[in-house]
């Protein structure tokens, strides 16, 4: 059995991971990246930032990028439950404005690849979420963009009627507003 499962999503480019988790009495362990592995299925060996974030129940982040230095992102949950979502912002794509969503935990350990081009953010469904993603570009707060998070055009069924934003994710503008990266058919 393979140590790492990968399954491409309808959106180019975007992967959901399932890395093969060993458990015994003493607990589990599983590989939570491997360069080689993930590489050959088109995740970049490359990552310059890890981040790590803790967030209560309710709380909403993103719909988050970077632009012009576009960011990849590699998203996991060690500690709870979110519901992760990717959108293809990239204009002149063929998927442009469809958006992925999955369940992500640290009882099924499933991890997403979101490449440079997508808008990503995530919702807390557990009292509390631990959530950690490796960049393949450090943060630039001068090329910090997102994209308002229940924009009608995108229609994402976000399971929260009334989530908890920062100030700043509210003020996020709509997709047609939006400064965004140009489709690259050579990528």
């Amino acid at each position: 059995m393979p140590r790492v499962k990968v399954t491409a999503t309808d959106l180019p480019g975007l992967l959901v991971i399932e890395p093969r988790v060993f458990r015994d009495e003493r607990g589990w362990f599983y590989e939570s990246y491997h360069a080689p592995r993930y590489e050959a299925h088109g995740v970049p060996a490359a990552f310059l930032q890890d981040n790590h974030s803790l967030s209560s129940r309710g709380t909403l982040r993103g719909l988050h990028y970077q632009f012009p230095r576009l960011q990849g992102k590699l998203v996991q949950v060690t500690r709870g439950e979110v519901w992760d979502v990717a959108v293809d912002i990239r204009r002149g794509s063929p998927t442009f404005g469809r958006w992925f969503g999955v369940v992500l935990s640290d009882e099924n350990r499933l991890q997403v690849w979101v490449p440079p081009g997508y808008a990503h953010g995530f919702l807390v469904l557990s009292d509390e979420a631990e959530f950690v993603y490796k960049c393949t570009e450090v943060y630039h707060p001068e090329d910090d963009r997102g994209i308002l998070w229940n924009d009608p055009e995108l229609a994402i069924p976000w399971p929260a009627a009334a989530p908890t934003l920062s100030e700043k994710d509210w003020r996020h503008p709509a997709l047609a507003e939006a400064e965004l990266p140009p489709f690259d058919s050579s990528s």
